[in-house]
């Protein structure tokens, strides 16, 4: 299995260059050269085993230059139950009578992050085995809330890394920004934006793609690679979950091998309803996918009209992972929609980049919508959701599960479409305890761990540890930075010279 880029199709790298390098260096995303397949003997064989032996199954679909020792390694090494509260590692909530809730919040941030990042640093090692000739990898990462953390954490002390995470200042929950800013490790560093996800992850992009930085860290001995979905090693594991989630409603009787599903995902960047296209590509049988949006919703106008355009309003909202105007992984479908045409998509990205918007043409456009449906849902709707759902079944949801939620029953409710459906639940409710709270009871001007006891208290719904234990803990990092000065960050935070 080679990988190309999106904007240059000649490119042809291994899966272990893929995972090192993060981005191409002309800046297009590497995809495989062409998406696997599973059977339905394969996915049967995969009902009775437990989430290592999945995740191993896909990966090495993937990960051709992986020996299957080295692949069975690191997710032995991820999806442990030390690092994960749940035995099944993702497990599914029964909601109501075909409507699951994939639980993808059990690792040590609460966030579906961990599900690829808690596996990826030991993709890295792997990979930098292979390709990196003895570097320092610095990993650069650009957050609206979750990625941060779970990278952090991910990559916390690993061998030969180091990780600079970007967060927006104003755009993350403030349990998402204490969790990044008393990070532990000596290889991490974490610096605020003065700007939303967009400003950082462009920054990102920037800083990667511009050849004089990377000739400076070659002399300094380092390279970039990423942790966002852009890296594909991020992007790969997040297929497991839907794979093993078939192989659930299979073992529980929900399902007969082949009958379709629905999967809904709460998505700003693309990637994680991304991995369920993939997933599909593959054979799995899902019959639609739901593409879920908050007030920010340049992602369900472009399912809907065939038109890209960031050149709106942009809303601060209660699901702030969610905050995103520039969908980076969207290129990655676009490339294979429209028939691996790296032109077409370099043509996209430019009017993007000069234009703030692109019109897909109506062929892909006609793809887009057998594929997909979409739906968005505001900060009130959300809270409505939250309320009505714990009302209901008990079942206390998150701000971005909210909006999955809601955009599925309007969905359903429009369409008549009975599916069975796979909602993905990204984040625990803990991490937003003053919407969350709001939602369930309403305002408090207490502070944000007196919420997390009023939330408790109304709810009864456990606390998960790694969130507790932050109570009373000071932060280690401070530093606020401007956009234009993100590159200036990063050679201080590296302790290298910018000359």
């Amino acid at each position: 299995m080679r990988y190309n880029s999106t904007r240059d199709t000649g490119v042809s790298v291994s899966a272990a260059q893929a995972i090192t390098q993060g981005i191409s260096k002309e800046g297009g995303l590497f995809v495989p050269e062409a998406i696997p397949s599973f059977s339905k003997e394969e996915i049967l064989a995969l009902v009775d085993k437990p989430y290592v032996e999945r995740a191993a199954a896909v990966l090495s679909k993937y990960l051709t230059d992986f020996t299957a020792e080295e692949v069975k390694e690191c997710a032995s090494l991820a999806y442990t139950q030390e690092r994960f509260r749940s035995p099944s590692i993702a497990p599914l909530h029964t909601l109501e009578d075909g409507v699951e809730i994939l639980e993808l919040w059990h690792g040590p941030t609460c966030a579906f992050k961990d599900m690829a990042l808690q596996i990826l640093p030991h993709l890295m090692r792997v990979s930098a085995g292979k390709t990196a000739d003895g570097k320092t990898i610095i990993i650069l990462v650009a957050t609206s809330g979750d990625t941060g953390k779970a990278a952090l954490e991910g990559f916390r002390d690993a061998a030969n890394t180091r990780i600079l995470v970007f967060y927006p200042e104003d755009g993350v929950s403030p349990m998402q920004k204490l969790q990044m800013t008393t990070q532990e490790g000596e290889n991490v560093a974490v610096c605020a934006i003065r700007g939303n996800f967009d400003d950082a992850q462009s920054g990102v992009k920037a800083i990667f793609t511009d050849p004089a930085i990377a000739a400076k860290l070659e002399r300094n001995g380092m390279m970039f690679s990423s942790a966002n979905s852009i890296n594909w090693g991020r992007l790969v594991p997040q297929i497991i979950y839907y794979v093993s989630s078939y192989c659930e409603m299979l073992k529980k009787g929900a399902l007969s091998m082949g009958d379709p599903i629905n999967v809904v995902v709460p998505t700003g960047n693309f990637g994680n309803i991304l991995a369920a296209y993939y997933a599909r590509e593959m054979g799995l049988p899902i019959a639609k996918l739901i593409c879920a949006s908050n007030e920010n919703r340049v992602l369900t106008d472009f399912i809907e009209t065939g038109v890209y355009d960031r050149n709106r309003e942009f809303h601060t909202t209660t699901s702030p992972s969610m905050d995103i105007l520039i969908s980076s992984n969207l290129e990655r479908l676009l490339y294979d929609l429209s028939g691996r045409d790296d032109q077409a998509v370099c043509r996209m990205m430019d009017n993007l980049k000069t234009d703030g918007k692109y019109t897909v043409p109506a062929e892909m456009h006609q793809k887009i919508r057998a594929l997909f449906a979409a739906g968005s849902c505001d900060d009130r709707r959300t809270a409505e959701t939250i309320r009505d759902i714990f009302q209901k079944h008990g079942y206390l949801l998150d701000t971005h599960t909210a909006v999955a939620v809601a955009v599925y029953e309007d969905y359903r409710r429009s369409t008549g479409d009975t599916t069975p459906t796979v909602i993905a639940s990204t984040a625990n409710p803990y991490k937003f305890s003053d919407a969350v709270l709001t939602a369930v009871s309403g305002p408090s001007g207490a502070g944000e761990f007196e919420k997390v006891d009023l939330l408790y208290k109304a709810t009864g719904c456990e606390v998960p540890a790694p969130l507790a234990s932050l109570r009373g803990k000071t932060p280690r990092f401070t530093g606020v930075c401007n956009r234009a000065d993100m590159e200036q960050t990063v050679y201080d935070l590296l302790h290298i010279d910018a000359e």
